[in-house]
């Protein structure tokens, strides 16, 4: 995708976004508006160039800012601030850039994943020390070892494509968030041995949700059909859609100065995902055929 195009659908967009939050807020108050300047880079412009940051190769904004979008994108952004400046600005841009990235979510199929994975925000040498956290992200182990930060729960269908996203301090049991992440989902759930619990699974079959995890060792195999254990074994599936948000984006680092820029390079992080060609994905075009009967039917 194009800068142009990118910007024109963020833009169009925020338009949308503005006219509906205009007519559902509260009156303005009557203070006098702030002196100063008024701005001169558009929230469109911010929320672009965070998300071209993602898709650009550059391991820190303000290299890409400073090196790429200053000397190589002035035709597009010919408003440009201070660094810093841009730093204060995309703090303002976490509603309206949050409220998009779940315009760009999928459409459930009938087979959904879901897993989560760490997001560290220090070394663990560092632990004692970390600071700009200590309020939000808390210390815990997974199978690789310890971290302090936060965990990424994340829900998708065959396709690659998000479906649901919640962010958690790192001692959040997985299955706690899953009923609101997978809340308008239908058909059947795959997920591994973390988030076996029969509550959990009764619940999610009152909302039309199978869930189908993998069991422990010491736990009597579960009856599946043929196609059900083959679809099992490819829940490996959201673990590269993990790798893939990972590696092609710069999700994870720690050098984050403060809770919210956190927050704000997590979502564009994802935003940038969403506009990757070839996502990971499974090929099940007769279980295509069924789902689409099924959505045609489905109320």
């Amino acid at each position: 995708m194009t800068i142009v195009s990118l910007f024109c659908e963020i833009d169009d967009f925020l338009i949308v976004y503005e006219k509906y939050k205009a007519a559902h807020q509260l009156p303005a108050s009557q203070r006098p508006e702030k002196r100063g300047r008024s701005r001169t880079l558009h929230p469109s412009e911010v929320m672009t160039i965070l998300i071209l940051f993602h898709q650009s190769g550059y391991q820190t904004l303000k290299d890409y800012y400073e090196k790429h979008v200053r000397h190589y994108l002035r035709w597009a952004f010919p408003n440009l601030v201070s660094y810093n400046r841009f730093v204060e600005l995309q703090q303002e841009v976490l509603e309206p850039l949050s409220v998009y990235l779940y315009t760009r979510f999928g459409t459930c199929d009938g087979i959904s994943f879901v897993d989560s994975t760490p997001i560290p925000v220090c070394h663990n040498r560092r632990i004692l020390t970390h600071k700009v956290f200590a309020e939000q992200a808390s210390l815990s182990k997974n199978s690789v070892g310890w971290f302090y930060g936060f965990k990424l729960h994340l829900s998708i269908n065959t396709s690659g494509e998000l479906l649901g996203i919640e962010f958690t301090p790192a001692t959040t049991d997985d299955r706690k968030v899953v009923p609101q992440m997978v809340a308008g989902l239908f058909g059947k759930l795959f997920a591994d041995k973390g988030y076996i619990s029969q509550t959990l699974r009764e619940y999610l079959r009152s909302q039309d949700i199978d869930l189908i995890y993998k069991v422990r060792k010491n736990m009597k195999p579960e009856p599946l059909s043929d196609f059900d254990a083959m679809l099992l074994k490819k829940r490996m599936l959201i673990e590269s859609v993990i790798k893939e948000i990972k590696t092609q984006t710069q999700l994870q680092h720690t050098r984050h100065r403060s809770f919210i820029n956190f927050q704000v390079n997590m979502v564009a992080a994802l935003i940038a995902y969403t506009y990757l060609e070839k996502k990971p994905s499974l090929n099940l075009p007769e279980y295509q055929q069924i789902t689409e009967t099924s959505l045609a039917l489905k109320p």
